[in-house]
């Protein structure tokens, strides 16, 4: 086991909230994402309380912050499986955790990114960035994911021909580095919200919402407790 080392006051986890009014949805990419979070933009959203101002980042956070940007533009802009991979360790993973979709190891992810993630990204797929978390080897981001489903999308609905219907759900990525690359992905979204604005389940038997839970993400003044009180009022 190795040595627990002392704390570095620089090193210091730095949260930064992005602004995300209604009036300023990110609409152009993924790429988008990027620019915000190299603005490193502080702000609040409509109706809630003032957000912590971040912290200076370390020279540490700086280099996991520029390793994901880059991850992410050769997923999302340049469409580069083999310069995603760069990015990193041999070991390394890929977790969906609603849909259990990726893969360990390069051979499993280079077929992953390959033919069942890159190419099956709706052309409108954006992207509104809620906060970043960036500690001494991780890295949270949770955001607002938006696409059209216009094409088969089987990393995230393994089996669901494109139904032309628009979704909106919010997504939270925890991104752990090793030796200077991507060691593992861990990625969380409301698949019930995404089932739902699909027209694949009912919300209205089921305790689940559809797009209102991006939209209370990104305006916590929009009501709380509805599935509460509709479970309470007499039928």
């Amino acid at each position: 086991m190795k040595p627990m080392l002392p704390p570095d006051p620089a090193a210091r986890s730095t949260f930064h909230r992005f602004l995300h009014s209604r009036r300023q949805w990110v609409r152009a990419s993924l790429a988008a994402l990027v620019s915000l979070a190299a603005g490193c933009v502080t702000s609040r959203p409509a109706g809630a309380a003032a957000a912590p101002k971040s912290l200076p980042m370390s020279r540490r956070q700086k280099k996991l912050q520029m390793l994901w940007e880059e991850h992410i533009r050769h997923e999302f802009a340049t469409h580069d499986t083999e310069e995603t991979l760069k990015t990193m360790v041999d070991d390394a993973y890929v977790n969906h955790i609603p849909t259990l979709t990726g893969g360990v190891g390069k051979d499993e992810l280079r077929a992953f990114y390959g033919k069942r993630f890159i190419p099956q990204m709706p052309p409108d797929t954006a992207m509104t960035a809620v906060s970043r978390t960036i500690g001494t080897d991780q890295l949270v981001d949770e955001m607002v994911f938006k696409f059209t489903h216009t094409i088969r999308m089987d990393w995230m609905l393994p089996g669901v021909e494109p139904t032309g219907k628009r979704v909106e759900v919010p997504l939270v990525a925890i991104v752990k580095f090793r030796d200077g690359k991507l060691a593992h992905e861990h990625i969380y979204w409301d698949q019930a919200s995404v089932l739902v604005q699909l027209g694949l389940i009912d919300a209205s038997t089921l305790p689940v919402a559809g797009v209102e839970s991006a939209r209370k993400v990104l305006d916590p003044s929009l009501p709380s407790n509805d599935l509460m009180h509709r479970a309470s009022s007499p039928r």
